[in-house]
C-alpha cells in the first residue's frame, strides 16, 4: 500500500517578508491586502503555501521580531479582519498559510514585560530571565548578543539585569516558567483556531537556557571579520537538552489540530540539527535545513551535505533544503545568476520539502542599500561586516512602473536599479525566463510522485558535476547538474543514462533522447525520464 504523505511533505513553501511584497495603501509598506493582492501571482506560480514573516503589533526596533502583543496584527499590516480575508482567500485558492512564532524574546513594550520589570516581587517577575550582578557589578556572565555587544541589560529601577540574545528591545521570555509555556502554547492555540495551517518557529534552539547560567567557552578559531558573537561558543545559551521537552508540548498542540505542521529555524550541524526531530517523531515537523546557504557552491562539496543529511536524518524524519530567506544573502548574489538556475533545479528536486523566497523566482540580487536608508539594526550595531539584512529584504519587483509596482509611495527600502528588466512582468511570457525555468520545475515537481516524495539514489560523479536519482514504483528521474562553466559528460560507461530529457536550466531539449551519455552545456542541468 502507498504511504500517505501530508500536504507540507508534498508540497513547496513560499516565502513571504510582507513588509516587501505589495503595498496596498501608498505608506510604502507591504500589508495584509497587498499580499491578498498578489494570490492569484502565488498560485499561478505553482507553490502550495505561502509563509508571513511577523504580522503582529510590535514596535518595530526589529520589524516584527520584536511582539507587543501575539493574538492580534499590526496597524501596519492591516487588522485581523484583514488577516482572516487573506486565510480564507489563500484556503479557496487551494494555498495554506504558515504564520511566524518568536516564542524566544517578547518587544519590552509587552505587557508582560510591562509588568515583570515593574518590580523584584511581580508576579511575572520569572517569565523573563533576570539575574543579580556579578560580584564585581557587571553582567552575570559573558553571553553576548546576536547583534552585537553584551546580551544583559541593567535595569536602574530594580537592580538586576535581564537577558536579551538579540537586541535589548527584545528580552528573552524564561521558557522554564509553567506559566510561560502556557501562555504560550495558547498563542499557537489562538491561530490554529482561526484556521492556520502552521508555524514557522523563530530560533527555536534558543528558547531554554542553562540553568546554572554558566560563562560560554571562547571561540578558539573566531577571527575579526567574524560576526562579534562569534567570539564565544553558544554552548550554555543555546540549544539545551531541556528545549525538546518544550518542544514536545507544542508538537501536542499542533497534533491536536491534524495536518498542521511546524517548521523549526536552527542553525546547528547537522548532526545536532537531527535531534529537533524529536525522539520518534515528538519535534518540529521540519527542523530547517540551511546547510546549502552556507557551504561553498561546487559539486563535491554539495554531495558531501546531501549525503551527510541522507544519512543523518532519523527513519521517521522528512527531509527539507532552503535556498534564500529574509536573513541570508539572495542566491542570486552568492553565485551569479546562471548558477542559480541550477540552484533553483536542485531545490525543487532534491528529497524533502523545498522553502523558496520570494524574489528568487526572478533572480532578484541584493541591493546595496546606501548608509542613510539603512534600516537593519543588525547593521546599524555592527557596522561595516556586511552583516546587514536589507539588502535581501527589498521590495518585490512586480512590473516596470515607479517603484517596481510594489506602491505609489515611497518604499520603506530602495529598490534595485534593474526593477525593469528583472520583474514578473518581464519574465512571465518569456519563455527563457528565469520565472519560466521555476514555473516549469514547480509544475513537473507537482505532477510527478517520483519528485515530490520519491526516494533519493545517489549516482557517483566527478569533477563539477553532480547526480541524483528520485524513484516511485517504475517512475524514475535522473537530475545531472554541471556547476562548472565549461561543457562536459556525464555517462559513458554509465548504464544509468538513458531515456528523455524532460527539462534542462536553458529551457530546451525537452523531449530529446539521451543514451549512454548526456553532454551538458556550462551551468546547464537536466531532468532525464528514465521511465519510458
Amino acid at each position: 500500500m502507498a504511504t500517505k504523505h501530508e500536504w507540507w511533505q508534498r508540497g513547496v513553501i513560499y516565502q513571504i517578508y510582507p513588509r516587501s511584497f505589495q503595498d496596498s495603501n501608498a505608506d510604502g509598506v507591504g500589508d495584509l491586502r497587498g499580499v491578498q493582492d498578489r494570490l492569484d501571482y502565488v498560485q499561478w506560480l505553482g507553490v502550495d503555501a505561502i509563509w508571513l514573516s511577523p504580522i503582529y503589533p510590535s514596535p518595530m526596533a526589529d520589524f516584527g521580531y520584536d511582539i507587543s502583543n501575539y493574538t492580534d496584527i499590526d496597524p501596519v499590516f492591516g487588522s485581523l479582519a484583514d488577516f482572516d480575508r487573506l486565510l480564507a482567500e489563500s484556503h479557496r485558492r487551494g494555498l495554506k498559510v504558515i504564520l511566524d512564532f518568536v516564542p524566544n524574546h517578547t518587544s519590552d513594550q509587552h505587557p508582560w514585560f510591562q509588568e515583570s520589570r515593574a518590580s523584584c516581587n511581580s508576579p511575572k517577575r520569572d517569565w523573563y530571565i533576570w539575574r543579580d550582578p556579578a560580584p564585581d557589578g557587571g553582567p552575570p556572565n559573558n553571553w553576548l548578543s546576536n547583534f552585537g555587544g553584551g546580551a544583559w541589560e541593567w535595569d536602574q529601577h530594580t537592580q538586576q539585569y535581564y537577558y536579551h540574545a538579540f537586541l535589548k528591545e527584545q528580552p528573552d521570555l524564561n521558557w522554564r516558567n509553567p506559566e510561560v509555556q502556557e501562555a504560550m502554547l495558547n498563542v499557537l492555540r489562538f491561530w490554529l483556531d482561526r484556521g492556520v495551517d502552521g508555524f514557522r518557529v523563530d530560533v527555536i534552539w534558543h528558547i531554554v537556557k542553562d540553568e546554572e547560567f554558566r560563562d560560554n567557552p571562547l571561540n578558539p578559531e573566531f577571527r575579526p571579520t567574524d560576526p562579534p558573537h562569534h567570539q564565544v561558543l553558544a554552548t550554555y545559551s543555546t540549544d539545551r537538552p531541556e528545549v525538546h521537552d518544550i518542544i514536545e508540548k507544542m508538537r501536542n498542540v499542533f497534533d491536536a489540530y491534524g495536518e498542521r505542521m511546524m517548521v523549526g529555524e536552527i542553525y546547528l550541524p547537522v548532526e545536532r540539527l537531527v535531534t529537533y526531530y524529536g525522539a520518534h517523531g515528538s519535534g518540529v515537523h521540519l527542523p530547517f535545513n540551511f546547510q546549502l546557504i552556507s557551504i561553498p557552491w561546487n559539486a563535491r562539496a554539495i554531495e558531501r551535505v546531501i549525503e551527510n543529511y541522507e544519512a543523518a536524518l532519523p527513519p521517521f524524519g522528512w527531509p527539507n533544503w532552503v535556498l534564500g530567506n529574509h536573513d541570508q544573502p539572495r542566491i542570486a548574489s552568492r553565485i551569479g545568476l546562471a548558477q542559480a538556475r541550477i540552484a533553483a533545479m536542485m531545490l525543487l528536486t532534491l528529497r524533502g520539502t523545498p522553502t523558496l523566497y520570494m524574489g528568487d523566482e526572478i533572480g532578484m540580487h541584493n541591493v546595496p542599500i546606501p548608509p542613510h536608508r539603512v534600516q537593519d539594526p543588525c547593521e546599524i550595531n555592527t557596522p561595516g561586516l556586511g552583516l546587514g539584512r536589507d539588502p535581501q529584504r527589498t521590495p518585490m519587483q512586480w512590473d516596470d512602473r515607479p517603484n517596481a509596482g510594489f506602491t505609489t509611495g515611497a518604499p520603506w527600502l530602495p529598490l534595485s536599479e534593474d526593477y525593469e528588466n528583472v520583474s514578473v512582468q518581464m519574465q512571465r511570457d518569456d519563455e527563457h525566463s528565469m520565472l519560466t525555468l521555476y514555473r516549469r520545475l514547480l509544475e513537473l515537481r507537482r505532477s510527478q510522485p517520483a519528485l515530490n516524495v520519491g526516494s533519493y539514489g545517489h549516482v557517483p560523479t566527478e569533477g563539477d558535476l553532480l547526480a541524483y536519482l528520485r524513484r516511485d514504483g517504475d517512475q524514475q528521474f535522473l537530475i545531472v547538474l554541471n556547476l562548472g562553466g565549461r561543457e562536459c559528460v556525464f555517462g559513458g560507461d554509465a548504464p544509468i543514462v538513458h531515456g528523455r530529457i524532460k527539462l534542462s536550466t536553458h529551457l530546451d531539449r525537452r523531449g530529446e533522447v539521451v543514451t549512454d551519455a548526456v553532454r551538458l552545456r556550462s551551468d546547464e542541468g537536466v531532468i532525464i525520464d528514465r521511465s519510458t
